[in-house]
C-alpha cells in the first residue's frame, strides 16, 4: 500500500512528486479523500501498480508522471553494470505497471517514453548504466514539468471559449488531482478564478467511483471556486434553466477522428447539451491524443469491480446479493457532439480527422 507520510493540505502540494532521496514517488492519496488528506510514499513495483490500479493516483496525466518517476525509482534498484541486463529488467517494470489501466494512454505513453530514453542512451550513445539512470531521473522530471505547463495552456486556451460570470459543468474530475497542478479540465476554471472571472461550476456526482463528489467538488472548494454538487441524472434539469454556458471535461483517450474515451456517463452529459445548445469541449494534452486509433469503437473500456456500485459508497450493501452488475469505468462520446478539442497547440475542432493532424504535426515541428 505504500507509506503514510502526513496529512496535509490539497491545495499546497502536487499530486504526484519525485523523492529522490528517498527512492520513492510521493502522491496524494485519492481513495481516502475527501475524509482525509494524506501523502503516500511509493517505493515498489507493486505498490507503484497497486496505486495505479486502485485508483490511489488517476487521472490520465497523473497516472503519466506517477509512471515515469516510478520506473525511474524502479531502475535505480537494478544493480548491475550491464546494460542489457539493465534494460531487460527495466522492460519487465515497464510491461508489469502498463498492465495496471488498459484505457489511459498517458500510462502506456510515459512508459514507452522512459524506455525509449534509457534505449537511447545506453545502446545509441554507450553511456554507463549510471549516467542511464540519471536520464531517467532528468525524463521523469521534464514529463512533470510538461505536465505543468502543458496544462496551464490549455487553461489559456479554454478560457478564450467562456466569459465572466458563465456557468460550467464538469463531469468526474479532471482538475489537479487528476494532473500535477491545474487540471485539464478544471484549468481555465483555475485560471479564470485568477483573472475574477467568478464561474459558476457544477460537478457531476460521477459514478460509479463518485470522482465529481470525492474530488473535484473538494479541490474546487478548497481553491475558493464558486462550486455546486449534482447528481449525474440532473443535468438535463440544470441545463434546461439556463445555468450552464459550456461543458467542460478531461479525457483518457482521444481518437483520431475526434471520438473521446471518458469516465461513465460523459457521453450522456454531451447528449444532453446538444439538446440544450451547450458547447462540450474536451480538454486533453496531445499526449492524451492516439492518433493509431481510428475511431473511439477502437478503444479499450475498463471494467471495474461490481462492489463499487454496490458496496463501496454504503454503510451496508445496496443491491440484492447475487445481483449481475455491469460496471464500464469509461463510455465514449461521439466526435458529432464535441464542440472543440482544447490542447496545449490550441483548440481541434471538426473535422478532427485533420484538426488533430494538423495540432499532432504542430507539436512534432517544436
Amino acid at each position: 500500500m505504500g507509506t503514510t507520510i502526513a496529512k496535509v493540505n490539497i491545495m499546497e502540494y502536487d499530486t504526484v512528486a519525485l523523492d529522490d532521496a528517498n527512492n520513492a514517488v510521493v502522491i496524494i492519496d485519492q481513495t481516502l479523500l475527501p475524509g482525509r488528506t494524506e501523502l503516500a510514499a511509493l517505493k515498489t513495483a507493486q505498490e507503484i501498480w497497486e496505486a495505479i490500479y486502485l485508483l490511489r493516483v488517476r487521472g490520465a496525466p497523473a497516472i503519466g508522471v506517477a509512471a515515469a518517476m516510478g520506473i525511474y525509482i524502479l531502475a535505480k534498484q537494478i544493480d548491475t553494470e550491464d546494460f542489457e541486463v539493465f534494460y531487460g529488467k527495466l522492460c519487465e517494470y515497464k510491461e508489469y505497471l502498463d498492465s495496471a489501466r488498459p484505457t489511459a494512454v498517458n500510462l502506456s505513453w510515459a512508459l514507452k517514453r522512459m524506455a525509449a530514453a534509457a534505449l537511447k542512451a545506453g545502446r545509441e550513445e554507450r553511456k554507463p548504466v549510471s549516467e542511464v539512470k540519471e536520464i531517467l531521473r532528468r525524463e521523469a522530471l521534464e514529463i512533470r514539468d510538461e505536465d505543468i505547463r502543458v496544462c496551464r495552456k490549455i487553461g489559456e486556451n479554454g478560457l478564450l471559449l467562456v466569459k465572466p460570470g458563465d456557468g460550467i459543468l464538469t463531469h468526474c474530475n479532471a482538475g489537479k488531482l487528476a494532473a500535477v497542478q491545474y487540471g485539464t479540465a478544471t484549468a481555465p476554471i483555475y485560471l479564470g478564478q485568477e483573472k475574477g472571472y467568478h464561474f459558476r461550476v457544477f460537478a457531476d456526482e460521477t459514478r460509479p467511483l463518485l470522482q465529481g463528489a470525492r474530488l473535484t467538488a473538494f479541490e474546487l472548494c478548497s481553491a475558493g471556486v464558486d462550486v455546486t454538487l449534482i447528481c449525474d441524472n440532473m443535468s438535463a434539469n440544470v441545463m434546461s434553466k439556463g445555468w450552464i454556458q459550456a461543458v467542460f471535461v478531461g479525457c483518457d483517450r482521444v481518437a483520431a477522428n475526434g471520438d473521446t474515451a471518458n469516465k461513465i456517463g460523459t457521453s450522456v452529459v454531451a447528449a444532453v447539451a446538444k439538446h440544450y445548445g451547450v458547447p462540450v469541449y474536451i480538454c486533453a494534452t496531445t499526449s492524451t491524443i492516439d492518433m493509431e486509433t481510428p475511431a473511439g469503437a477502437e478503444i479499450k473500456i475498463e471494467e471495474r469491480p461490481a462492489h463499487e456500485v454496490t458496496e463501496m459508497w454504503y454503510k451496508e450493501p445496496m443491491a440484492p446479493e447475487g445481483i449481475k452488475v455491469y460496471n464500464p469505468a469509461f463510455d465514449v462520446t461521439d466526435h458529432k457532439l464535441i464542440s472543440g478539442i482544447v490542447t496545449e497547440y490550441g483548440i481541434a475542432r471538426a473535422p478532427y480527422t485533420e484538426s488533430l493532424k494538423e495540432i499532432m504535426d504542430k507539436k512534432a515541428d517544436s
